[in-house]
């Protein structure tokens, strides 16, 4: 069936789930050994969260975002629903919970664009999906959720399986109980090379890749910072490198490969061209202190291509 021109000329639309979080960025010559203090040359603060800083990125690249996540009935809670709301996300579905304190962390970014990551999480926020309006993902066209929220996480990958809509998971570090719960839901499984490591309890990429693949349907990919995108296709392990640039900061480069990846596919491109975009537009915000605040445009992305 041939789709009407308007229909696929609209913007696709991602529905990301997560933890969201309140984050204060700090940018140091180095990390010392405590104890000791480092002045900064360089402070931002961004509400960001993997998930929520992919949706980000699949909107400034071109897509359109919903954020679907939980903030603590407080002032920061509301503070990060306003400043995604005018990153121009929906932030329609986040929501207020009467018990708990929002998600805040501290980073800290040394000259190489290395960091150190201080998060908290209140372990009384109510973990609760009942809320989540997850008989509307057949409008989404693609959706994405990270592992800080495992029961938003869980609830969404199985509806969107359920109503046929693409899923992935940003299958970052965690317990791998959590990761045997989520990994199985998800059509596109795709890990940073640490979490497919902890999952499997491998240290080499391609075995690690396999064994996944071997009880996985779907897609099992592995982004591996500087060293690009590695994935299995057809039986062999394909690759797609990065783009060299001079590193100001990493902070939210994997978050900006997962959402222009998310965006890639949901566009119709092939795995290889899907990485390759995505690829480029986590080597550019390398560029760009900020975390999730250095993602590149569209036009940046499609010039360095």
């Amino acid at each position: 069936m041939v789709l009407p021109l308007e229909k696929r000329l609209a913007k696709k639309r991602l529905v990301a789930v997560g933890a969201v979080c309140e984050t204060s960025i700090y940018r140091v010559a180095a990390v010392p050994a405590p104890p000791a203090k480092a002045l900064a040359s360089d402070a931002a603060r961004v509400a960001d969260g993997m998930a929520i800083s992919a949706a980000y990125s699949f909107a400034k690249l071109g897509g359109q975002a919903a954020a679907w996540a939980r903030v603590g009935n407080d002032a920061r809670g509301q503070s990060i629903r306003d400043e995604l709301g005018q990153a121009g996300l929906d932030v329609s579905d986040i929501r207020s919970v009467a018990v708990g304190r929002s998600s805040h962390a501290c980073v800290i970014v040394d000259a190489e664009g290395k960091r150190l990551v201080v998060p908290f999480h209140d372990t009384q926020l109510d973990p609760s999906p009942a809320w989540l309006p997850t008989q509307t993902l057949k409008a989404a066209d693609f959706v994405l959720a990270d592992v800080r929220w495992v029961e938003g996480a869980e609830a969404v990958l199985a509806a969107a399986r359920a109503q046929g809509v693409p899923a992935m998971l940003d299958a970052d570090v965690g317990p791998r109980e959590i990761l045997a719960r989520l990994v199985p839901l998800a059509a596109y499984a795709v890990f940073s090379d640490a979490g497919l490591f902890a999952y499997t309890g491998l240290d080499a990429l391609e075995p690690a890749l396999r064994a996944v693949a071997a009880t996985h349907t779907g897609h099992v990919g592995a982004s591996c910072g500087a060293d690009g995108y590695f994935w299995l296709e057809d039986g062999a392990m394909r690759h797609v490198p990065t783009l060299a640039v001079d590193v100001v900061d990493t902070l939210s480069a994997g978050d900006v490969f997962h959402g222009a990846l998310a965006l890639g596919l949901a566009e119709g491109m092939e795995m290889a061209r899907a990485a390759r975009f995505a690829c480029v537009a986590a080597s550019l915000k390398c560029r760009h202190f900020g975390g999730r605040l250095g993602c590149p445009t569209r036009a940046e992305v499609d010039t360095a291509l």
